[in-house]
């Protein structure tokens, strides 16, 4: 099990940028895949971007693709979104998830850890 405490979110303008961050407990961080996941209120929890234990591999939802990039840092137990040409649709609260394998999902219940989450608003 790993614990992660996301930060990083914050209230920006369109076209603003913001980078979240999700660190992790444990020594074992390298074996997790982690995942970003967002939850606007009243809608699902939606995929957002995934990032293979290497690092070497990422994938992203089509709603944030070509804005968004997803990286770690796997000495400093960390994953990064950076979050760029920001949108009013942009604005919810974003989760940090982790699975102890080499899969990725893009659904919620294919990841085992979750953060807190942080509230991100783009205001138009």
């Amino acid at each position: 099990q790993v614990q992660l405490v996301e930060s990083g979110g914050g209230l920006v303008q369109a076209g603003g940028s913001l980078r979240l961050s999700c660190a992790a407990s444990g020594r074992t961080f390298s074996t997790y895949t982690m995942g970003w996941f967002r939850q606007a209120p009243g809608k699902e929890r939606e995929f957002v971007a995934h990032i293979s234990r290497s690092g070497g591999s990422t994938v992203y939802g089509d709603s944030v693709k070509g804005r968004f990039t997803i990286s770690r840092d796997n000495a400093k137990n960390t994953v990064y979104l950076q979050m760029n040409s920001l949108k009013p649709d942009d604005t919810a609260v974003y989760y940090c998830a982790a699975r102890p394998d080499a899969f990725y999902s893009t659904r919620p219940g294919g990841y085992s850890d979750w953060g807190q989450g942080t509230q991100v608003t783009v205001s138009s």
